[in-house]
């Protein structure tokens, strides 16, 4: 394989990248370039006593960003009335009127996890199966739970999904996937890593790598570090973002998603008019003092259109997402009034989600395991290109400058790193993105699991592996922070015999009190209901779909969601979508304001109607007696005090200074030890 860019290419490249060339680049980011992808340095930081870079809170004491809370609380009192409306009615046909829970609805909570383009897929469909906008989800019943949710958050192929949904504008799944005349869609069927087969040296592959590479060096160019996670984050825009088609796929006719940032998301029109659940990624951050991974010692980053944060209690902090790349020392900018803008494309937030490098490159032996050959080999070539052409430090990482240097230092694992080390957010064997939607201050009551993780070795359908770590972290490293996770089996083998990892379950239906834990609808990756061959169990490192294999994907995926489960039967359960609404709803009874949720006897019988008595009324009763007690012995203390003073007074009247009656011999003796007969002397 060669090892070089054509030359004139990489004379092109370079030229583009010439101080000369550079100086020029910032009028030409309204022509959409694809230099477009490097951040902007030395801009002036805001006012900070108006727009703070950082913000800083506790595990005990959590605060939300407060324009999430604008918008979570904006879209729950103009938006949602109408769609639990819409899709509930009157809630008559549940047992409930739906008039009686305004404004006490349930905060219901989307997580779609990762799992490259399986997951991506599973999720897309999942969400269709939930979308009032399809006509037969609508009909089944479960068409409508989209519309509900406060929240959304994905994680790897999880993170393409909803990156996808907001900038392409919230379009409906069929349209996002599959294109119409205004989108492309996502054109599985051309290859990730080379667009145009197997030979590296073709001229459309090479004008590929060629714009990839370009975006890349344009960002070093700038100082900040690069790394493989950067020439993937732009292979990722290619297809998930809204500036590519077939025809322009191998040119630079646009910038094939450079420059549109995470932070732009409130921009957006589905944003501004409420539409859209508030949209959060999930990343993990590999130790900076460690070479390898360690599962336990790793903080979770959630980045929001607002901010980049983590609310794992070592760090409990925010950084305001727009100025992210500017390294902070406890809050403030190391150089002072010099901020950086830009870091934020949104390529590289989903490519930092998904950035798997470190588990799967392998450097002594020059390989990527689990990739194809082809796309191992066009990574390699990618990665070779790199590593002579720019800057790079921790190549197997998302390298982003650290804000939060000097917090919490001797708690927190990064306090003295001045580069955080992002990785794929299930590098921690949390493939499912809950712990955003299980913080106490978001106060979720209803999570959906769109599960398409891939756990079994060889079958790659879900064992609940995921959930069951999650159910670990948060009973332990986060149970100041993060409610609790709902009872569930204890092991993958438990899921798989009970069989709640083929069939759509809820878990923790009865709490105890409504802060126990939240509901949790799981909706795994399952076999067809119908017994036909299935097709969405695919690998992780697939990174190619025919357009009929997607359309059977989906076509099973959505069928299955629509259908349920039925015991022994292959049959669709026609109670599901009542079933959905009902379990999404229920939990708005512990919203309702005075309500009392333990069972009292009306007309409570002998020792039951005692046991009741004392039950209800113990604490009046020890109150009382307490009491009693009180006046006893102040009644006690006064008496006797009345005594002793009483006698004082007959002493001092009849007692008189040397009286001989004083000294006289007493009146009475006692003759008896029990002092009970006396005689007269």
């Amino acid at each position: 394989m060669p090892s070089l860019l054509p030359t004139g290419l990489v004379c092109l490249i370079l030229s583009q990248l010439s101080p000369s060339a550079t100086s020029q680049r910032l009028p030409q980011i309204q022509q959409a370039s694809v230099t477009d992808y490097a951040p902007f340095t030395n801009v002036d930081c805001p006012d900070f006593s108006t727009q703070p870079l950082l913000r800083t809170f506790s595990a005990e004491n959590q605060t939300l960003h407060p324009r999430e809370v604008e918008y979570v609380n904006t879209r729950s009192q103009t938006v949602l009335p109408r769609a639990w409306a819409d899709w509930l009615g009157d809630g008559s046909s549940l047992g409930y009127t739906l008039s009686d829970f305004q404004n006490n609805f349930p905060k219901v909570g989307i997580a779609i996890p990762g799992g490259g383009l399986r997951a991506a897929q599973y999720g897309a469909a999942c969400l269709e199966a939930l979308d009032a906008r399809n006509d037969s989800a609508k009909a089944a019943g479960t068409g409508g739970l989209l519309q509900v949710a406060s929240y959304m958050t994905g994680l790897s192929g999880g993170s393409w999904i909803t990156g996808s949904l907001f900038f392409n504008n919230w379009p409906t799944i069929e349209k996002l996937v599959f294109g119409d005349e205004n989108l492309s869609g996502w054109m599985l069927d051309i290859p990730f890593v080379t667009p145009d087969g197997v030979n590296l040296l073709s001229d459309e592959n090479q004008w590929f790598f060629g714009s990839i590479l370009w975006s890349v060096m344009a960002k070093a160019e700038t100082g900040i570090d690069t790394s493989m996670v950067d020439p993937w984050s732009r292979m990722i825009s290619y297809h998930f973002l809204n500036q590519t088609t077939r025809d322009n796929f191998h040119t630079n006719d646009t910038a094939h998603g450079a420059g549109q940032l995470w932070s732009d998301i409130p921009k957006l029109p589905t944003y501004q008019s409420y539409q859209a659940p508030f949209p959060m990624v999930v990343a993990n951050a590999r130790p900076s003092t460690l070479l390898v991974s360690a599962l336990v010692d790793m903080v979770f980053r959630k980045i929001t259109p607002l901010e980049l944060a983590s609310y794992d209690p070592s760090l409990s902090a925010g950084m305001n997402l727009s100025f992210a790349g500017t390294r902070l020392t406890e809050g403030r900018p190391e150089n002072g009034t010099a901020c950086v803008i830009g870091l934020d494309q949104a390529g590289f937030v989903m490519g930092t989600s998904a950035g798997l490098f470190n588990q799967i490159l392998d450097f002594a032996r020059n390989a990527i395991s689990d990739f194809s050959a082809d796309d191992g080999a066009g990574m390699l070539y990618v990665l070779s290109r790199l590593l002579r052409s720019v800057r790079t430090r921790a190549d197997d990482v998302a390298n982003w400058p650290s804000p939060f240097t000097g917090l919490n230092a001797g708690r927190f694992q990064d306090s003295e790193a001045d580069w955080l080390e992002l990785i794929d957010g299930s590098s921690n064997g949390e493939n499912v993105p809950y712990a955003p939607l299980f913080v106490k201050a978001r106060a979720v009551d209803v999570i959906v699991t769109a599960e398409g993780s891939a756990d079994i070795p060889g079958l790659n359908w879900p064992n609940g592996s995921s959930l069951i770590t999650t159910r670990a972290r948060q009973a332990t490293q986060l149970r100041i922070s993060h409610q609790q996770f709902p009872p569930i089996p204890d092991k993958p083998e438990d899921f798989i015999e009970l069989g709640v990892n083929a069939r759509p379950t809820f878990f923790g239906c009865d709490p105890k009190s409504p802060s126990d834990y939240p509901l949790v609808i799981y909706l795994p990756n399952a076999p067809p209901f119908n017994g036909e061959n299935p097709v969405a169990n695919t690998a992780t490192f697939q990174l190619t779909y025919t357009l009929k294999h997607t359309r059977k994907m989906f076509d099973q995926i959505h069928n299955n969601l629509l259908a349920g489960w039925v015991p022994n039967s292959n049959d669709a359960d026609p109670n599901w979508g009542t079933c959905l609404k009902c379990a999404a709803i229920d939990r708005a009874r512990f919203k309702l304001p005075n309500r009392k949720l333990e069972f009292v006897d009306p007309d409570p019988q002998d020792i039951d109607r005692l046991g009741g008595f004392f039950s209800r009324s113990k604490f009046a009763l020890i109150g009382a007696a307490i009491g009693l007690f009180a006046l006893i012995a102040a009644l006690t203390f006064g008496l006797l005090w009345w005594k002793k003073r009483r006698n004082q007074q007959v002493e001092a009247e009849y007692r008189k200074l040397d009286d001989p009656v004083w000294d006289a011999e007493p009146l009475f003796i006692p003759t008896h030890k029990k002092m009970d007969s006396y005689e007269m002397k």
